[in-house]
C-alpha cells in the first residue's frame, strides 16, 4: 500500500464529509454520487441514477443505483450499482469473499425485480419500485447485465476478479472499483482495465497492415482494412469503452444508428468501403509481424477508436439484427501513441480528423477558448469575503480533469496550505458542473436530469454556437453571474434536504426542477434574480431560501405523481412532458422576494457594460498574440491561403499587415481580424497555431 493511496484515500474521505456537511446530505449518498461521477468520466456508464434498497434482515437484497434506462445506449444492457461504503479515512481491505456476498445482494436484486408479486410489494412513490419496475419492463430489450461495486477499500491483490454468468439468456459481467482503481483513474486516467485485443486468438486472425511513416517519425502509424464483422465482434465485447469519450458523449445527443450506414450496409454492403470514410483510431501498442512477406497486425492494446464511432456502433447494431458483414470492410487509420502523451496528442488527431460525421472539437475538448477564459477568470478573480475578513478565496474551475491535485502537488507543505486557504475544495467545480448550473436556468431542468454527460452535450453545443455569435459575452460579469448560480443550486441541495416532506430519493432532480421553475416564472414577470448581490454576499438571502423551498415542495409533487403508464420517477424527471407540466405550476412568490430581484432592463444594460469591457480586453489580447507570432508566420499563412484561393480582399490586407511585423504593427481591430482569417484557413487544414 502506497504513501500516495493514503492519502488519496484520507482526502476522498474527508471531501465526502465536507460535502455531507454543506448540503446536509447522508454520507452514503455523498460517496455514491462522487464515485459514480468518476465512473461516469471512464465511459464504463452513462449515467448514474441513485436508487437505494435494504432488504429486511437475512434476506439478502441490496442495490443503490443503475446506469439509466438500458434503452438509452446502443448495447441494450442494464447496469446496476451497489456500494460499500467504509466510515473511514484509513484505507481498509475487501476481501474475495466479501465481494462476492456484496455481488449476490445485488443479484439477488435483480433477480426479485422479475418477481412481479415481491416488485408490487415494493412502495409505489420509492426508487426502489422505480428501478424494479423498469427492469421488469425492459427486460425483453436486455442483451446483457453489468454489476458494478464501488468501495473505498481495497480488493485483496488475490482476488483476480469474478467470471461472468449467465442468467435467463442474458450474460452478467461484474466489475469491481476500489479505491486503488479509483486512486489510478484519478491520478493517472487508467482507471478502465486494459483494452488487450488478440486478433490472432479471438477475432479470426492477423489483418495486413501498411506503415505510414518514415523511420524517423516519432509515432508509428498504420492504414488498415478491418472486416465489418471483426469489428463488430471487438465492439460487442468491449462497447463503448473503445470510444474515446468526447466522441461517445457526441454520438449519444445525435442518436445510436445512422440512416446512410444502415442503408448500405443493408443493401449495398460491398460498396460500403468506398462509401463510408472509416475510423481513426490510437493504441498504446501493437503487436506486428510478417507473413509472406506482409505485414500483419496480430494484437492491439488499448484500442480508441477516436472518429468514426458512430460507424462502429451501427455495424455493431447490424450485427446484432443478422445483417450479413462478410462483404462488409472498413478503411483505419491507426496512430500508435504512447500513454504519457495521450492527454495531447489524441484531441488533436480527433479534431483534425476528417470523418463521416465531422466532430467540431472546439464543442467538447478542454481546450475550447471558451473554457480557457473562464479558467483565466477562475485563476485571477477572488470572490468577496463573506465574513467580513480580509482573506480572499477564488473558485477553482476545472476544465480538465485532475487539474486541482495536479496544482497542489507542485506546491511545498507551507505552500499547500496557503493554495487550500485561497483555493477550497468546496469551491472547485468542473465543466460538467457548470453545464448543470447553467442549464436550469435555461429551462431545461429535463436535460440535466439525464445525466451529467447528456447535460453537457446540450451546453456545449450552446456554448460553441453562442461562442462563435458573440464571444464578449463570456465575459468577467457572466463568470460571477456563473458562479452565484453555483451558489443557488448547491444552497438548494441543502435546503431540499432540510425539508419535513422530504423522504430521501429524487433530490437531483427537485433541485434542478425547482431552480428552473423559478428561473422560468421571474422570466413571465420581466425579472431576474440579483446574481452581482448573491455574488458579493457569496450566500442566498433568507427570502431566496423560503422562495426556493417552497417552489421545490410543489415540483416534489409533479415528479412523484407520474401519468399513467409511467412508474419511474427518475426516468419521468427526464421528459419535456414533466418539465412542461412542472413550468405550468402556480406558485405563490413570497412577497419579500422581489428585494432580490432586478428588472430585465437593468439586467441587459449591465451586460452590455461589460461586454464593452470584454470586447476592449479581446482586442488587446488578439494584438499581443498576433505580434508575438511574429512576421515570418504571417507570411506563410498569408501565402497558403493565397495558394488556395481562400481569402477575401480584407483578409489578405490585414494578413499583409502582420505579415510586416515588426516593420509595421497592426492596430487591434486589425489584429482581430486576422485572427478570424488565420481561423478561417485552420478550418480548411491549415496547422499553424497561435500561442497567446
Amino acid at each position: 500500500m502506497t504513501m500516495a493511496l493514503c492519502e488519496f484515500t484520507d482526502t476522498f474521505f474527508q471531501d465526502i464529509l465536507l460535502e455531507s456537511d454543506a448540503v446536509e446530505e447522508f454520507t452514503g449518498d455523498v460517496f455514491f454520487e462522487k464515485f459514480c461521477g468518476h465512473l461516469v468520466d471512464a465511459g464504463e456508464i452513462d449515467d448514474a441514477d441513485r436508487a437505494v434498497y435494504r432488504g429486511p434482515r437475512g434476506t439478502g437484497i441490496q442495490v443503490d443505483g443503475f446506469g439509466g434506462d438500458p434503452v438509452d445506449n446502443e448495447s441494450d444492457t442494464l447496469s446496476l450499482i451497489i456500494s460499500d461504503f467504509n466510515q473511514s479515512s484509513k484505507v481498509k481491505r475487501l476481501t474475495g469473499s466479501e465481494m462476492n456476498r456484496i455481488f449476490q445482494r445485488l443479484s439477488n436484486f435483480l433477480k426479485k425485480s422479475l418477481d412481479p408479486k415481491w416488485r408490487n410489494a415494493l412502495e409505489e412513490t420509492s426508487a426502489a419500485f422505480g428501478l424494479a419496475d423498469l427492469i421488469s419492463h425492459r427486460w425483453s430489450r436486455i442483451d446483457k447485465v453489468r454489476l458494478f461495486l464501488i468501495s473505498n477499500r481495497e480488493l485483496s491483490e488475490r482476488v483476480d476478479g469474478r467470471e461472468a454468468e449467465e442468467f435467463d439468456g442474458r450474460t452478467i459481467t461484474y466489475s469491481v472499483w476500489d479505491i486503488k482503481r479509483l486512486h489510478r483513474f484519478v491520478t493517472i486516467g487508467h482507471g478502465r482495465e486494459d483494452i488487450d485485443i488478440d486478433l490472432e486468438k479471438d477475432f479470426g486472425g492477423a489483418i495486413p497492415v501498411l506503415p505510414a511513416q518514415n523511420s524517423e517519425t516519432v509515432h508509428e502509424s498504420y492504414l488498415a482494412v478491418m472486416p465489418g464483422q471483426v469489428l463488430a465482434n471487438i465492439y460487442d465485447r468491449w462497447g463503448a469503452r473503445l470510444l474515446e469519450q468526447n466522441v461517445r458523449v457526441f454520438l449519444q445527443a445525435r442518436g445510436k444508428v445512422n440512416k446512410g450506414i444502415r442503408i448500405t450496409l443493408e443493401n449495398e454492403p460491398s460498396m460500403f468501403f468506398s462509401y463510408n470514410n472509416g475510423i481513426t483510431a490510437t493504441a498504446e501498442a501493437v503487436t506486428i509481424a510478417s507473413l509472406d512477406g506482409h505485414r500483419m497486425m496480430r494484437q492491439i492494446r488499448n484500442f480508441q477508436i477516436v472518429n468514426g464511432g458512430q460507424t462502429t456502433a451501427s455495424i455493431h447494431v447490424a450485427h446484432r439484427n443478422k445483417v450479413d458483414l462478410s462483404e462488409t470492410f472498413v478503411q483505419m487509420k491507426l496512430s500508435v501513441i504512447d500513454s504519457e502523451q495521450t492527454d495531447e496528442v489524441v484531441p488533436k488527431i480527433s479534431e483534425f480528423a476528417n470523418t463521416q460525421n465531422r466532430v467540431n472539437a472546439a464543442d467538447f475538448f478542454s481546450n475550447h477558448p471558451f473554457h480557457v477564459r473562464i479558467e483565466e477568470f477562475s485563476r485571477r478573480m477572488h470572490a468577496p469575503s463573506p465574513d467580513g475578513t480580509f482573506r480572499q478565496t477564488k473558485w477553482f474551475y476545472e476544465r480538465a480533469r485532475g487539474q486541482y491535485a495536479d496544482a497542489r502537488a507542485l506546491l511545498s507543505r507551507a505552500e499547500r496550505r496557503k493554495f487550500d486557504l485561497e483555493n477550497p475544495r468546496s469551491q472547485l467545480f468542473s465543466k460538467t458542473d457548470l453545464a448543470k448550473f447553467l442549464n436550469v436556468w435555461l429551462g431545461r431542468p429535463h436535460t440535466v436530469s439525464l445525466g451529467a454527460q447528456k447535460n453537457f452535450v446540450y451546453f456545449a453545443e450552446k456554448v460553441s454556437r453562442d461562442w462563435e455569435k458573440d464571444r464578449d459575452r463570456f465575459n468577467e460579469a457572466w463568470y460571477r453571474e456563473a458562479v452565484a448560480k453555483r451558489i443557488i443550486f448547491k444552497a438548494t441541495e441543502r435546503i431540499v434536504s432540510n425539508q419535513p416532506w422530504y423522504q430521501g430519493g429524487y433530490r437531483a432532480n427537485i433541485v434542478a426542477y425547482a431552480i428552473a421553475k423559478m428561473a422560468y416564472d421571474l422570466s413571465e414577470m420581466g425579472k431576474m434574480v440579483d446574481f452581482e448581490a448573491i455574488w458579493q454576499r457569496q450566500a442566498l438571502s433568507a427570502t431566496l431560501e423560503t422562495a426556493l423551498a417552497k417552489v421545490a415542495r410543489e415540483v416534489d409533487k409533479i415528479l412523484t405523481e407520474p401519468p399513467a403508464g409511467i412508474r419511474n420517477v427518475t426516468e419521468w424527471a427526464k421528459k419535456q412532458a414533466c418539465w412542461d407540466r412542472a413550468s405550468q405550476l402556480k406558485v405563490k412568490w413570497p412577497k419579500g422576494l422581489s428585494d432580490d430581484l432586478l428588472s430585465t432592463e437593468e439586467v441587459k444594460e449591465g451586460k452590455r457594460r461589460a461586454r464593452r469591457d470584454q470586447k476592449l480586453l479581446n482586442g488587446i489580447e488578439a494584438q499581443t498574440a498576433v505580434v508575438n507570432a511574429g512576421g515570418p508566420f504571417w507570411v506563410a499563412a498569408l501565402n497558403w491561403g493565397r495558394e488556395r484561393d481562400l481569402l477575401s480582399p480584407a483578409d489578405i490586407g490585414v494578413l499583409g499587415v502582420a505579415a510586416e511585423i515588426p516593420v509595421k504593427l497592426p492596430t487591434e481591430a486589425q489584429s482581430a481580424r486576422a485572427v478570424k482569417a488565420l481561423s478561417k484557413l485552420q478550418g480548411e487544414g491549415y496547422e499553424g497555431r497561435l500561442h497567446s
